[in-house]
């Protein structure tokens, strides 16, 4: 029998979802956690790869048993996975539907403060940048839709199964004082470091040290710029999985910190 678990994570002890011969994966501590309970080893399968660092505010991972357990297995996990991760939902399958395979859109936020905050490190990036160019940043932004060989801002192309992404939208905004970013996206799909990469660019015509026109020209030529240097990966949320058969909203919520009453965002 399948079923689908709907979580949550800070990422900032980890190094990343999945599990690394050089690191401690999400993905291995939920693993080790399911063993304590079940009394057996029980591969997982996720919905897609976070880098080291980045955050989940909604996850599903999936996973087979011969036969359905007796007890309330989401207190159980939840008790005995660390406090950065959180199950919401345990939701039992027909068939043998793919957490990873059958998503059809993944949406993430990245946030950004502009000012030194000590409560918003973990959880945004900072950057002391002053009076950035949004409309050029705005615009740029705008073009993503436009194109869907991401090549030029992937890291490793090479490795990818095809660099073909079908991003359906994309937007920036901004907090009421103006020192704190939100950037949003939502794909089919994401290459390596592709996301962080678009932001660190965005930045950087932000700063006017790259023009739109030159933004545009890595898309449309799909030559690979000769520096790529991603975002910091601590603003980074995976904040919603879609399916053709599930759509859930997020269970958890982001940062208090992130999410203060006095925060109002507004589109560029």
């Amino acid at each position: 029998m399948r079923y689908f678990f709907h979580i949550s994570y800070n990422g900032g002890n980890y190094s990343g979802w999945q599990r690394h011969p050089y690191g401690l994966g999400v993905q291995q501590v939920v693993e080790e956690s399911l063993q304590k309970i079940l009394k057996v080893p029980v591969p997982i399968v996720g919905c897609g790869r976070t880098d080291a660092g980045v955050h989940a505010l909604q996850f599903f991972f999936h996973l087979d048993v011969a036969e359905p357990w007796a007890f309330d297995m989401l207190f159980r996990l939840n008790k005995v996975l660390p406090p950065d991760i959180a199950v919401f939902d345990i939701l039992p399958m027909d068939g043998t539907p793919h957490a990873r395979f059958d998503a059809t859109l993944r949406s993430y936020d990245y946030f950004i403060h502009t000012s030194k905050d000590p409560f918003l490190s973990q959880v945004s990036s900072l950057y002391l940048v002053k009076h950035l160019h949004l409309d050029a940043m705005k615009a740029a932004t705008a073009l993503l839709p436009l194109y869907s060989d991401y090549r030029a801002l992937c890291l490793t192309p090479a490795d990818q199964h095809g660099t073909i992404c079908h991003v359906t939208s994309a937007r920036w905004l901004i907090d009421g004082p103006g020192n704190r970013l939100r950037f949003q996206i939502t794909a089919n799909r994401y290459l390596s470091r592709m996301i962080r990469i678009i932001v660190g660019k965005l930045l950087r015509i932000g700063t006017g040290t790259l023009s739109v026109a030159e933004f545009e020209a890595y898309l449309a030529t799909h030559k690979t710029p000769k520096h790529l240097t991603p975002a910091y990966p601590q603003g980074l949320y995976l904040s919603k999985v879609t399916y053709p058969f599930l759509d859930l909203p997020p269970h958890g919520s982001f940062s208090k910190v992130l999410q203060r009453s006095d925060v109002g965002w507004q589109e560029l």
